[in-house]
């Protein structure tokens, strides 16, 4: 008898039911915080034990509605953007566009070389800077189907947003949401030690675009080879693209993409100049999607029916985020993350800086599996690494290398809202992607370990 992989939604439950089960077994804990620079931070000395509230059926049944209400924010925006891009996707640009980008692609081998690095490097950069995460996934729904059409798989579409983006963000040199914020709580310069930072994001995304200029190759000749193969066939029948026939883009399709183009740009904007969270970006989204599908020539039973379908078409990926959210809140509400925090920081201990440095970074991937926000897992964990890289001989400023390589486990872990919600919007199952994420995983895993041996022997500060 074949073994049945579960899908995504059975398996993120059944790490729920885990995280339920060890609230019965691990005695809760909690650090004592204080005001610095008007932040609650934790104090490292604090840890004391403190009785444990065991989550139990109830709660575990509990823990879905309660993802809902806590990712209200990211599953709303995710419907807007599903509704939005279907009433794109009506006015027929995005298929004009890819159907143009498809024949340069043919004919020039300029394009079929520049295409995936320059993409992913541009994502990357988005990861770097503003700390480009959820922006990203609006961009699955636009270069799956050019994948598609370059003869590459539904995975190559995801990866070109969604890994650069991420690698982006892990490897960052100047995100005010993980650099930033963690150099503040260290004690050390903001977006001080850039320049080890640049080089570090220059190597992983070099690595990054390489292997997936590697793997598209390999796709290109063989597509048999892809994870995703029948899914492919299936999403091929449904965006079949003659090219034949096709004479070119419109002045409508241009107009509608270049409006596309603006919104994008005025996304980063907002972001990086006015502090943009997902509420504005979502009105920006919900304001394009008004005015595309009126330039696209659409009347108002068109465009209201497109955008429902959309954000309909998303359900599915607003329940999966929903219950990878609730893994935190039930570890959260037995009060039992604090003393798996503190039950890790003893294994940092090491007679070399180096090895204390690597070790820091695996405790950090070990917390990233429950505690995805950049923001969120700095104001936990480096009250606590800080002062204890004092200890050990690492320069704090490696300590918030550490912290920032642990992040590049998001895009693998089932807990993590975006992974799954990027997913769930591609059709592709965890267990699929995640099996083929392995080797760029250990990979990203040798880069991070590596790369922290420099600022150790260099004592960076």
């Amino acid at each position: 008898m074949k073994l049945r992989i579960p899908n995504t939604y059975v398996l993120v439950f059944a790490i729920l039911a885990l995280i339920a089960l060890a609230t019965w077994l691990i005695p809760g804990g909690k650090y004592d915080t204080h005001l610095v620079n008007g932040k609650q931070l934790i104090n490292p000395a604090t840890f004391h034990y403190i009785d444990s509230k065991p989550q139990g059926f109830t709660a575990l049944m509990m823990a879905p509605i309660k993802g809902f209400a806590e990712a209200g924010l990211i599953i709303g925006f995710i419907l807007i953007v599903g509704g939005t891009f279907q009433v794109l996707h009506k006015t027929e640009a995005i298929d004009a566009m890819i159907k143009s980008i498809a024949k340069a692609h043919t004919h020039s081998p300029f394009v079929r070389a520049a295409l995936i690095p320059v993409f992913i490097t541009l994502f990357s950069l988005g990861g770097a800077t503003f700390g480009m995460n959820e922006e990203a996934i609006p961009f699955i729904l636009i270069f799956v189907p050019l994948a598609l059409a370059l003869g590459y798989d539904t995975i190559t579409g995801v990866s070109i947003p969604f890994l650069g983006s991420q690698v982006g963000f892990g490897a960052a040199f100047l995100n005010p949401f993980n650099v930033g914020i963690a150099q503040g709580i260290a004690g050390i310069p903001v977006f001080s030690g850039m320049s080890y930072r640049l080089i570090c994001w220059v190597v992983a995304t070099a690595i990054t675009a390489a292997f997936m200029m590697w793997y598209a190759a390999r796709i290109k000749r063989n597509p048999e080879l892809s994870p995703t193969y029948v899914l492919d066939q299936a999403k091929r029948k449904e965006s079949h693209l003659d090219l034949n026939d096709f004479a070119g883009m419109t002045l409508k399709h241009k107009v509608v993409l270049w409006i596309f183009a603006a919104s994008l740009l005025g996304m980063v904007i907002g972001v990086v100049k006015f502090d943009w969270y997902i509420e504005q970006i979502a009105a920006l989204f919900m304001t394009m999607g008004i005015v595309i599908g009126l330039i696209g020539g659409l009347d108002s039973d068109e465009l209201v029916g497109a955008f429902i379908q959309g954000a309909k078409d998303l359900v599915g990926t607003a329940l999966v985020i929903a219950l990878a959210r609730g893994t935190m809140i039930l570890a959260r509400d037995a009060n039992i993350i604090d003393t798996m925090l503190h039950g890790l920081l003893p294994l940092v201990q090491s007679s070399s800086p180096v090895f204390a440095a690597q070790k820091m970074f695996g405790i950090q991937t070990v917390i990233n599996f429950f505690i995805h926000s950049g923001t969120g897992q700095a104001s936990l964990t480096m009250p606590i690494m800080a002062p204890l890289a004092d200890l050990v001989g690492v320069t704090r400023q490696t300590a918030v290398l550490a912290f920032q390589f642990g992040e590049l486990t998001t895009p693998m872990i089932p807990t993590s809202g975006i992974t799954v919600g990027v997913l769930a919007l591609a059709r592709i199952p965890w267990i699929t992607w995640a099996k083929w994420m392995v080797p760029l995983q250990l990979i990203y895993a040798v880069m991070a370990l590596l790369l922290l041996i420099p600022p150790c022997l260099m004592h960076w500060q």
